[in-house]
């Protein structure tokens, strides 16, 4: 039985990336993004050329419960999330007194709200049977100031400090713990 990736932001960039790569090495994806038609596509691609199941699940998570309605359509369907891949994320370029509040709020949402509870509901799941990782995808933008995009690089500047103390509790890459739990990695492709 293969091992099955959960993909945030599947669609494009870095996400379609990461469902080709996973799918290549033998895993099942869980893709997910605003995109139906690219996630359809993609799903068949990865169902043809890697002989894997792809799953599709259409999500916003801009919106307000986006991401416990997610996981529960897919503990529904009794998919077992094996790897958590957090990439799904956006930034916003402008002076911030010029910026519209409610793309900076949505930025927070889908960069720091959604991935955080992907990370508890998933994680849990993951801690109770003792096995899973995790990988939140930030950015250099998290070790830095960035004007003209202020929000967007305090949104990772969260995912790399977040990051850092899930690996701590749960061990991860930087030593392992005496737990046998998930590990949580940043910007690292394992």
């Amino acid at each position: 039985m293969n091992k099955t990736v959960l993909i945030t932001g599947a669609s494009s960039g870095i996400g379609l990336n990461f469902s080709h790569k996973f799918a290549g090495s033998g895993h099942d994806v869980i893709l997910v993004a605003r995109s139906e038609e690219k996630l359809l596509a993609l799903s068949q691609e990865i169902t043809n050329k890697y002989e894997v199941k792809a799953h599709v699940f259409i999500s916003d998570l801009s919106k307000s419960q986006a991401t416990k309605k997610l996981y529960d359509e897919i503990k529904a369907q009794g998919i077992r999330v094996d790897i958590l891949i957090n990439n799904a994320g956006f930034g916003l370029f402008g002076e911030f007194e010029e910026t519209e509040l409610s793309k900076e709020l949505d930025m927070i949402q889908v960069n720091i709200t959604a991935l955080t509870e992907l990370s508890k509901y998933i994680g849990k799941d993951m801690v109770s049977r003792k096995s899973g990782r995790i990988l939140n995808v930030a950015s250099t933008a998290a070790f830095q100031p960035g004007p003209l995009m202020a929000v967007y690089y305090a949104t990772k500047g969260y995912v790399l400090s977040f990051s850092e103390a899930l690996a701590n509790e749960w061990g991860g890459p930087r030593g392992e713990s005496d737990r046998s739990v998930p590990r949580c990695h940043q910007n690292r492709f394992q």
